[in-house]
């Protein structure tokens, strides 16, 4: 059984553009869109809404870091420091190329930091070689 992907970004654009590149990349997983940071921990820890929702982690984390009430860097230590999600695979998709937003991530173990924008093409070709790693289709 595959399992989901969840990307975690508040730009209707950016989440068409990652499903878009997904998509073209044969991925046929469940994507769970998550547009804040606190959606995001509510779907990781099935809190509120997501209490009920079928058990177990994505496969795949895609998270945004500049988000509206949680950002990305709290969801990702909260990963990291959550026994039962400390293993999930994150990739950071964000627009912040500051030195200080990487090195923190990084140093939070993320397996890859890409900056947005990116052509589409470009963008396409990276999410392809990210799921050829971490995404089982």
């Amino acid at each position: 059984m595959t399992r989901p992907i969840l990307l975690v970004e508040d730009a209707p654009n950016d989440i068409e553009f990652a499903l878009l590149a997904l998509k073209r990349c044969g991925v046929s997983n469940e994507i769970i869109v998550a547009n804040d940071g606190e959606e995001a921990l509510d779907y990781l820890l099935c809190r509120k809404e997501y209490q009920h929702r079928s058990p177990g982690n994505p496969g795949l984390v895609l998270l945004d870091l500049k988000l509206p009430s949680v950002d990305g860097i709290t969801v990702l230590s909260t990963i990291r420091a959550t026994s039962a999600l400390a293993s999930i695979p994150v990739v950071v998709l964000t627009s912040s190329a500051l030195e200080a937003d990487i090195n923190t991530t990084v140093a939070l173990g993320i397996e890859e930091y890409i900056v947005k924008p990116m052509d589409i093409q470009q963008f396409i070709k990276t999410m392809c070689g990210l799921a050829s790693r971490f995404i089982r289709h």
